[in-house]
């Protein structure tokens, strides 16, 4: 009904036309990218209310013009034009046929090199939170995270709540139709890749092409069973390491795990710094996901571990502990405990089919910051209607699992894997890259449903 409701708000809403995009340089343009500016609204459930300005790209074909792919980065809130015109030798293959296209999404302001109507906030790292212990902990939990919330809410509350992955698959129908209304081309890198599936959702019959590279599931139809996924594919990520390091070395690190979460372990090179066996897990699987190049600094941290000294596992950059940035979109899209019993029942459960990972990596952990937040959940996951033309999703480790859940949901569909390490393939792998050209020029996909790069 909610998604039915919000295509007729939107076929409602005066439609831009492609006259009405006013073309001029980028600011700053270097390489020909031309901008124009796109006024939507800020409650796309309120088109007649307020507005707010999404600033557009375009690099055009540099051979006929066929059409185009509309491009996106993720982040969330990663600067489409600025990214696009750094990247641009990458879609050198692309162009030759179809103009690109990409915008800078709504909220994402000058922080992140926006050129849209952005949030007036300070977007901030913040440690991942322990997971509760009582009643008392998780109220405390909730109105901490409700403080970080507030004091970018009460800038602007409208859009604060008008940032979700659906509000971005609103704005880019609001693009398709000012730039001549064909049917969709969209890659959508990372966490774009929700963007992409929300759009899915929402205007399945504007869809021609849709390549989904190194994303996430946000279409499950069981949310706790796509927990399960990610927590067992987290595992998969230890069993290689495990696998390459040899015998035992699974149970010396559940052993030092269970030894750091009964008394923390001191990082020596780093004064005031220690780690429990959940910090040790969260940074351990950032590790595994490296691959072999990561791996032998990752076995000499764990023998210094094991010697009292944690030092080997502080990041080298950024926060000392585990962290993540403050979710103003993740916290619209992905369902978050309400109690901390059900919170409780869902991490013992990961932690047993996890155990060496436990609840890291999974959105049981990530949105721990969500809890208590004053934007309810506006975009939940939900499965991908049918009708939609076979979709192409491409990953590295991990990646390419997820994403095969999400186009498994469509007949016809394919996925391009890397049996590696990395995020994303399009500009790391050519021969990613070359399969995702075809398919948004051609709507070829690899001869194969499963086919490795």
């Amino acid at each position: 009904m909610l998604r039915t409701l919000a295509t007729v708000l939107l076929a409602l809403t005066p439609a831009p036309t492609p006259s009405a995009l006013q073309w001029t340089p980028c600011p700053g343009d270097k390489i020909g990218m031309e901008c124009a500016d796109l006024t939507v609204p800020a409650d796309w459930h309120k088109p007649d209310g307020r507005t707010i300005t999404l600033k557009v790209g375009r690099l055009k074909a540099t051979g006929r013009s066929e059409g185009s792919v509309l491009i996106a980065y993720g982040g969330p809130g990663g600067p489409g034009i600025a990214l696009t015109q750094r990247t641009a030798e990458s879609w050198a293959g692309l162009r030759r046929r179809m103009d690109l296209l990409t915008w800078d999404t709504r909220g994402y302001g000058e922080q992140f090199q926006g050129l849209s109507t952005g949030l007036s906030c300070v977007w901030t790292r913040i440690p991942l939170s322990p997971v509760p212990r009582d009643d008392a902990e998780f109220g405390r939990l909730a109105a901490t995270n409700r403080s970080y919330a507030e004091t970018c809410r009460n800038k602007d509350p409208e859009l604060f709540a008008n940032m979700s992955s659906a509000d971005h698959a609103r704005d880019m129908e609001a693009i398709r139709r000012a730039t001549g209304g064909a049917k969709l081309n969209y890659y959508g890198a990372s966490y774009a890749g929700f963007y992409g599936q929300a759009y899915a959702r929402l205007f399945p019959g504007n869809v021609r092409t849709m390549a989904l590279d190194g994303t996430w599931n946000h279409s499950a139809a069981d949310w706790s069973t796509e927990q399960d996924a990610m927590a067992r594919t987290n595992e998969q990520f230890a069993a290689r390491y495990f696998t390459w390091k040899g015998s035992g070395s699974a149970r010396r690190w559940q052993s030092l795990v269970a030894a750091a979460n009964r008394t923390p372990i001191p990082a020596k090179s780093s004064p005031g710094v220690a780690y429990n066996g959940r910090d040790l897990q969260n940074l351990f699987l950032g590790l595994t996901r490296g691959g072999p190049a990561a791996w032998g600094k990752l076995a000499k941290a764990i023998d210094d571990a094991r010697r009292g000294d944690a030092s080997g596992f502080v990041p080298e950059q950024g926060g000392r502990y585990p962290d993540q940035l403050t979710g103003v979109t993740e916290c619209t899209d992905w369902p978050r405990a309400t109690t901390r019993a059900s919170l409780t029942t869902e991490v013992n459960r990961l932690r047993k089919l996890a155990p060496s990972t436990g609840e890291a990596g999974t959105l049981a952990a990530g949105t721990l910051a969500c809890i208590g937040w004053p934007a309810g959940v506006t975009n939940p996951p939900t499965p991908l209607p049918k009708g939609l033309p076979p979709l192409l999703g491409t990953g590295a480790w991990g990646e390419s699992d997820a994403v095969q859940r999400v186009v498994n949901q469509v007949p016809g569909s394919a996925v391009v894997r890397h049996e590696g390490p990395g995020h994303t393939l399009y500009a790391f792998n050519p021969c990613a890259r070359t399969h995702i050209d075809r398919y948004l020029t051609d709507t070829r996909l690899p001869p194969a449903p499963d086919t490795k790069c």
